[in-house]
């Protein structure tokens, strides 16, 4: 993928992620785009009012087994664990094929955090920090609130 992409493809993220903020109770309104492997866009998701269901699992519903081998671009790090028990976002990218994952900031929260350490070690490429500025500013209170930055 060209970096002119990468950016498009996180700013249309961003755009879905603006859509549901402040909507989304204590979770961040996180937006995801998954493109196939050719490049194309097979789905699109933003965490639902209330925080559920997540964007990552919106978008890959979406897409079904056209992400196999697609990317998809998060504007958070995606959860490694669920309070619900539920299988995480970490977990729903890898079992659904990903090979390569673009996040724009990495989350400070304790239950979410190390999320891409299950996409690595899954073997999954991970690339963070596009779009790094937008995401600390969207998410401000969101860190704050996690203890983080």
């Amino acid at each position: 993928m060209s970096k002119r992409r990468d950016r498009r493809m996180m700013g249309r993220a961003f755009q879905l992620a603006r859509l549901n903020q402040g909507l989304t109770d204590n979770n961040p309104s996180v937006g995801c785009i998954v493109l196939d492997a050719s490049g194309h866009i097979v789905g699109a998701g933003v965490t639902g009012a209330g925080g559920r269901p997540h964007a990552e699992e919106i978008a890959l519903e979406e897409a079904g087994a056209r992400a196999r081998g697609g990317t998809a671009y998060v504007t958070l790090e995606p959860c490694r664990e669920r309070s619900s028990g539920a299988a995480s976002c970490s977990r729903k990218l890898v079992e659904a094929g990903i090979a390569r994952v673009v996040v724009a900031i990495e989350d400070p929260h304790p239950t979410a955090r190390d999320g891409l350490m299950i996409l690595r070690d899954a073997g999954v490429r991970v690339e963070t920090g596009l779009g790094k500025h937008a995401a600390a500013r969207l998410y401000t209170w969101f860190f704050k609130a996690a203890g983080g930055n």
